[in-house]
C-alpha cells in the first residue's frame, strides 16, 4: 500500500475538526461542536457502556465510534430536518467504502465490517456504539440547555427514546438530573490571598 494513500487519508481526517454538527445551528449555536469533538467524546462514552453492559469488546466499540462519521468529511453533516427530504444514507457507505481503499486490505475489510455493525445493530458492540453517538449527543445537548437554549431539549428527549442498552438508559436518566457544570463542585481553589 502506497504511503501517499495513507498520508492522504490522515489529513482528510483533518476536515471532521472543521465539520460542524449541523443540527445545532439551527437553534442558535453560534459556534457548535466539530464532529471531531463528538466522535471523542463518543468513543469514551461507548468504552465506559461496554464495560457496563459486560461480555464485549470496548476496543471494538471505540473503534467503531473512531470511524463511523469519517465519510461526513466528504458528505457534510446532515441534520434531522435534512433527513426528511432526502437520506445520505447510500452517499456516506460511498464516502466510507472510497474512503478505507486508501488502507491496507485488512483494514479495508475490518472497517467496513465494523460500520455495518454500527449502522445496522447487528453486534452487541453496534448496539453499545450506537447508544454511545446518541449519549454523546444527549449530554452536549445538555450543556446547551443549561445554557439557555432550551430547544436543546428535543435532542435529549429523542435519545431517551432511542438507546437500547440498559446501561446507556441508567446514564441518561442521571445525565438529565445533573447540571452540566456540577463535575467540579469542590474542585474550584481560590488562589487569592489577602493581604
Amino acid at each position: 500500500m502506497p504511503i501517499k494513500k495513507i498520508v492522504n487519508f490522515i489529513f482528510e481526517l483533518s476536515q471532521l475538526k472543521r465539520q460542524v454538527h449541523a443540527g445545532w445551528l439551527k437553534i442558535g449555536i453560534k459556534q457548535p461542536v466539530s464532529v471531531a469533538e463528538h466522535v471523542f467524546r463518543a468513543a469514551q462514552i461507548g468504552y465506559i457502556l461496554a464495560e457496563m453492559e459486560g461480555d464485549t469488546d470496548p476496543e471494538k466499540v471505540v473503534t467503531i465510534l473512531i470511524i463511523h462519521d469519517n465519510a461526513e468529511t466528504r458528505i457534510g453533516d446532515q441534520d434531522k430536518v435534512a433527513a426528511r427530504y432526502y437520506s445520505n444514507k447510500e452517499a456516506e457507505i460511498k464516502a466510507f467504502t472510497e474512503q478505507t481503499e486508501l488502507l491496507s486490505d485488512k483494514i479495508q475489510k475490518k472497517w467496513k465490517a465494523y460500520f455495518n455493525e454500527y449502522e445496522n445493530r447487528t453486534t452487541k458492540e453496534g448496539i453499545i456504539a450506537k447508544d454511545a453517538d446518541w449519549l454523546e449527543q444527549a449530554f452536549q445537548a445538555k450543556e446547551y440547555v443549561d445554557c439557555g437554549y432550551k430547544a436543546a431539549q428535543n435532542w435529549i428527549d429523542n435519545v431517551a427514546k432511542a438507546v437500547e442498552t440498559e446501561s446507556a438508559k441508567k446514564i441518561i436518566a442521571e445525565m438529565q438530573k445533573t447540571e452540566f457544570t456540577e463535575w467540579f463542585d469542590g474542585l474550584k481553589k481560590m488562589t487569592h490571598k489577602k493581604l
